[in-house]
């Protein structure tokens, strides 16, 4: 399949491509250089928003726990 340049640089994917990989406007993908090769890669969903509030409200912070561990790491050499 080929595809042309516009003058500003875009291209348009071909709207069967645009369906089997849901892009839709807005939809992120990734440019992906492999020397000399450029590969346009569909984005999944932001690991880091994906992963959001999922240590919520399992207790103290981890930073916290942590610093108890150790403390009663260094209480035990004693």
């Amino acid at each position: 399949m080929t595809i042309r340049i516009s003058g500003k640089g875009w291209i348009v994917i071909p709207s069967e491509l645009r369906r089997r990989y849901k892009l839709v406007p807005g939809a992120e993908v990734q440019v992906i250089d492999y020397g000399g090769i450029l590969a346009i890669v569909p984005g999944g969903p932001n690991p880091i928003q994906a992963s959001a509030g999922l240590l919520a409200g399992g207790g103290k912070p981890l930073t916290q726990a942590l610093i108890d561990e150790h403390r009663r790491e260094l209480e035990g050499e004693r």
